[in-house]
């Protein structure tokens, strides 16, 4: 057979079709059930253990393993899911995604699964024009799932069957001479065609389709299987470049996890291997399968599929134990960020957003963290205000915290609205456009927050520059306003923590703001009282008293608007 250019663009181009299929079948499955696998996610992975399943489960549902790993590095990334329960469910992805190389071997070669195609695309396409509930995006699924047998078909067809004397052959079996030399190079040229092609189930499937048309040996293709399992690694280092340093570390352990099993399985091919063969053998002849399902290049197909799946099991089994021992390694080799201590940057969000279900998830996160950044600025000007045995030095470098605590703030507020822009421009649920305004709402009341304390500590940089000191009764009653702005932080910081808007209520928030306001006017009647009658009261001093516990007040006034955001009063 004639084999040139033409031919070649016609397998590539049956190459693509097979994983557009796929990605328009993964995306409409995580639209359609995404919500419930992501909650799923979330939840059910108390330990490493269970995490394994979690993963197993997910990855075998949405048929990617770099889904999962995404969905699992933004987890990380928000902080809802520890390293060590990150690693388990990226265990479990490596395990779940080997249900492609069976879905593949037991139905791609052996059904004509393409002839059933376009009477899954007269039922699909018309469901994906549907508004109604899912159904939309089960039509999507169905869609990417017929055009990902018609590639897979058409890819079987372009590949044609390789002849004995073909110098390719010769080429490759000359080159499979050099030992555990060559299984390295395969697994090499394994890990540069999922990092191509940017998915270990489309390489797993060129892999397959090679074997089953005889181009490659079963020991070569079962290193490339273990190269991509390498190469599927760079998805997930990807993502995590624009997350923290938890999100860096959670990739790098899939990385460890992978990088290691493959190197023990490289010495230990040339004896499983075998292992793994004579077990197809036995249970092809225990059930008596016939001939026509199950020809010699068919039985390849399945030992690769068994090969690539008791590999990830086993090695599942070998490294769970040393779960701890990799976040250490992970930990030494990505070094914690020493701005994050500082606060001076955007911890869970970063430029790209994910789906909007996590993107709304990590910005949650990020307000929430804010708010705790936020309340320390009450800290600053209480220790500014009334720590007497301050000295000028320090009460300047105080002066310059609440300045810088400031400008975090203003940029805080506009990275956060960039970024909700960008989650806003996705397809929303109604849900998800009211907590996209409520983020939006609270960025820009702890923007206020900030500018009200920089407010106060320049009031307070005037008072120790006049050289104008407060009475005991003064300190007494601003010390009091600051324990009950203290106490509204700590509430609004509490329901800004609960991942669930939905359960916030605002009665406490409401009641600490009441005695706020309470504790204002009475302040605000005392200071009046004593300008009146006392005639040592020092005018200066009252004015600058004054301006402190009104903008105070200010600052208790922005804080109760946070909770009524976040219960999606404003």
């Amino acid at each position: 057979m004639e084999f040139g250019l033409w031919e070649i663009l016609k397998i590539l181009g049956a190459l693509c079709f097979f994983i557009y299929g796929m990605k328009i079948m993964s995306l409409g499955i995580q639209k359609a059930a995404g919500s419930q696998l992501r909650n799923i996610l979330r939840t059910i992975t108390k330990n490493r253990f269970i995490g394994v399943l979690t993963g197993f489960i997910t990855t075998a549902i949405v048929q990617s393993s770099s889904a999962t790993t995404v969905m699992t590095v933004s987890f990380v990334n928000a902080g809802l899911i520890s390293l060590v329960e990150s690693a388990g469910v990226m265990m479990g992805a490596n395990i779940g995604t080997t249900i492609t190389g069976w879905l593949i071997s037991v139905l791609g070669f052996t059904v004509e699964l393409s002839s059933y195609s376009f009477p899954i695309f007269a039922i699909a396409l018309p469901l994906s024009f549907l508004k109604i509930g899912k159904l939309k995006y089960w039509g999507e699924f169905l869609i990417g799932f017929a055009l990902l047998f018609l590639g897979l078909d058409h890819l079987e067809e372009f590949i044609p069957d390789i002849t004995i004397d073909n110098p390719l052959l010769e080429f490759i079996k000359e080159f499979s001479d050099y030992g555990i030399l060559s299984r390295l190079f395969f697994v090499f040229v394994g890990a540069i065609i999922t990092i191509i092609v940017q998915s270990s189930s489309a390489a797993m499937v060129i892999t397959l389709t090679l074997v089953y048309k005889g181009w490659l040996p079963l020991d070569i293709a079962c290193a490339m299987v273990l190269g991509e399992n390498i190469g599927t690694t760079i998805t997930a280092e990807v993502a995590s470049l624009v997350g923290n340093t938890q999100a860096r570390r959670s990739a790098r352990i899939h990385s460890l996890f992978n990088i290691i099993g493959v190197a023990w399985m490289v010495f230990l091919l040339p004896f499983i291997l075998p292992l793994v063969v004579n077990s197809i053998y036995l249970i092809e002849n225990y059930f008596d399968v016939e001939k026509n399902l199950t020809s010699q290049d068919s039985l390849s197909t399945y030992t690769l599929a068994a090969f690539h799946t008791i590999f990830n099991v086993l090695n599942v089994i070998l490294l769970i134990g040393f779960v701890p021992w990799m976040v250490k390694i992970a930990e030494r080799m990505i070094k914690g960020d020493p701005e994050d201590s500082e606060s001076a940057r955007l911890k869970y969000i970063g430029g790209s957003t994910i789906t909007p279900e996590l993107s709304i998830l990590e910005a949650q996160r990020e307000v929430a963290r804010f708010g705790e950044v936020t309340s320390r600025m009450s800290t600053f000007a209480r220790e500014l205000l009334l720590n007497p045995s301050e000295t000028d030095l320090n009460r300047r470098r105080l002066l310059k915290k609440i300045e810088k605590y400031e400008e975090i703030t203003d940029r805080f507020e506009i990275e956060l609205a960039e970024y909700m822009t960008n989650v806003s421009k996705k397809e929303l649920t109604p849900k998800m456009s009211i907590k996209v305004r409520s983020i939006l709402n609270i960025g820009n009341e702890m923007e206020r927050i900030g500018d009200d304390f920089y407010q106060i500590s320049k009031t307070i940089e005037r008072k120790f520059e006049e050289k104008i000191w407060f009475t005991q009764h003064q300190r007494i009653r601003l010390t009091e306003m600051f324990d009950l702005i203290d106490e509204a932080f700590k509430t609004m910081i509490e329901n800004l923590s609960n991942p669930h808007y939905d359960n916030v209520y605002k009665e406490k928030a409401v009641a600490i703001e009441k005695k706020i306001n309470e504790k204002r006017n009475v302040m605000r009647k005392e200071n009046t009282i004593a300008m009146e009658t006392e005639t040592e009261y020092n005018i200066n001093s009252a004015m600058i008293y004054n301006n402190l516990f009104s903008n105070l007040e200010k600052v208790g006034d922005h804080i109760i608007n946070v909770t009524e955001a976040i219960v999606g009063e404003i």
